[in-house]
C-alpha cells in the first residue's frame, strides 16, 4: 500500500528561528497518525505547509503517490487549533458555504451538511448563528465542516479541545468510523491518553527535528525497561543476580505488590520461576512505558541526538 502522505527534508526558517529542520516521515494510509511534540516543536508548522498556507523553504511533500500540488486542498479536510467559523453567520449557510469552498455543488453541499447534522442530532441549529452556540457546540460544526466533503486526509489539531467526556467519545468514534471508509487521520495533540487510545503511529518532532517516527507497538518495545509489576503474598527478597527490587508496597492485609526490574533481557517466564520461589505470586504483568512516559524521557531527557 502507498504511503498516503512522505515528507523527505522538509525544512523551514523565520529570520533566526528555525521551524523545521531536514524533517522527514511517512504516513502510511488508512492510520491514525499521531503528530507530537511540545508547544513551539514545529508540529503547526508542518501542518501548514502540508495545506499549502505557507511553503517550505527545502523539502518535498508527496501526498498519495503525487508531489503536493494545489489541486490537492479539496483531498484534505483541516481541523485548525485556532477555530475559524465566521460568527455572524447561520450554521446552515456556513456549512454548504464551506463545503462549497471545498467543491462540492450548492445541492451536494446542503444534502451532506443535513445529513452530518441529523447524524449528530443537531438538525435545530441549522438557523442559529455561530456566535449563539456555546465552545463545543460550535466544535461540532467546525468537525462537520472539515469532514462532510470526505477528504482522503484529514487533520485534525487538537480536535477535543473544548468538548465535555461525552462530546469527545462521540468524535472519538466519528475519528474511527471515517479510518474504516478508507480516510487517513494525522493527529496533532498533546493529550497522551487519547494517542494510547487512537493512534497506530507516531512522529515526535522537538526542537524543530524529528526525533521519533514508528508504529506505537515499535516504540513501546523500543523503550521497554524490563519492568514488572508483581502482586503477591507477603515480603520478599531477590537474591538473585540481574534483579531489582524496585518498589514494595502493602495493598492490604497481607498482600503486597511490587515493582520489579531485571537488569538483563529476561523471558517473563523464567522471572516468574525465580519469583515463585521465594514469594505466592497472584499477578503478573509487564509494565509496558505508556505514550506520555517516552514523551517526557525524550522531551526533557536531552533528545537533540
Amino acid at each position: 500500500m502507498e504511503a498516503a502522505l512522505i515528507a523527505q527534508h522538509v525544512t523551514k526558517r523565520y529570520t533566526n528561528h528555525v521551524a523545521l529542520d531536514q524533517v522527514s516521515l511517512t504516513i502510511p494510509q488508512q492510520t491514525i497518525f499521531g503528530l507530537l511534540g511540545p508547544n513551539g516543536a514545529g508540529k503547526t508548522t508542518l501542518i501548514r505547509i502540508i495545506n499549502q498556507i505557507i511553503n517550505a523553504d527545502s523539502g518535498e511533500i508527496s501526498i498519495f503517490g503525487e508531489p503536493l500540488q494545489p489541486k490537492h486542498i479539496g483531498t484534505i479536510g483541516y481541523l485548525p487549533e485556532e477555530r475559524g467559523l465566521y460568527k455572524k453567520l447561520k450554521v446552515g449557510e456556513q456549512l454548504v458555504y464551506l463545503a462549497q469552498l471545498k467543491g462540492l455543488s450548492r445541492k451536494d453541499a446542503s444534502e451532506k451538511s443535513k445529513a452530518w447534522m441529523r447524524k449528530f442530532e443537531i438538525t435545530d441549529w441549522w438557523n442559529k448563528k455561530v456566535e449563539d452556540l456555546s465552545k463545543g457546540m460550535a466544535q461540532k460544526v467546525q468537525f462537520i465542516s472539515t469532514v462532510m466533503h470526505e477528504p482522503r486526509l484529514i487533520i485534525l489539531d487538537e480536535p477535543f479541545s473544548g468538548f465535555d467526556p461525552v462530546n469527545a467519545q462521540l468524535i472519538t468514534q466519528e475519528i474511527l468510523e471515517l479510518k474504516a471508509k478508507g480516510c487517513t487521520v494525522i493527529f496533532s495533540t498533546h493529550r497522551m491518553e487519547t494517542v494510547e487510545d487512537l493512534c497506530d503511529h507516531i512522529a515526535l518532532i522537538n526542537k524543530s527535528k524529528k526525533i521519533l517516527e514508528g508504529s506505537k507497538k515499535q516504540v513501546k518495545d523500543t523503550y521497554r525497561t524490563n519492568t514488572f509489576v508483581v502482586e503477591h503474598k507477603g515480603t520478599f527478597n531477590l537474591t538473585s543476580d540481574g534483579y531489582e527490587l524496585v518498589e514494595q508496597k502493602n495493598i492490604e492485609d497481607t498482600f503486597f505488590r511490587s515493582i520489579v526490574r531485571s537488569q538483563h533481557i529476561t523471558s517473563p517466564n523464567q522471572l516468574i520461576r525465580d519469583l515463585t520461589n521465594v514469594t505466592e505470586v497472584h499477578s503478573f504483568i509487564e509494565k509496558i512505558p505508556t505514550m506520555s512516559e517516552i514523551f517526557i524521557t525524550l522531551v526533557k531527557g536531552g533528545s537533540d541526538e
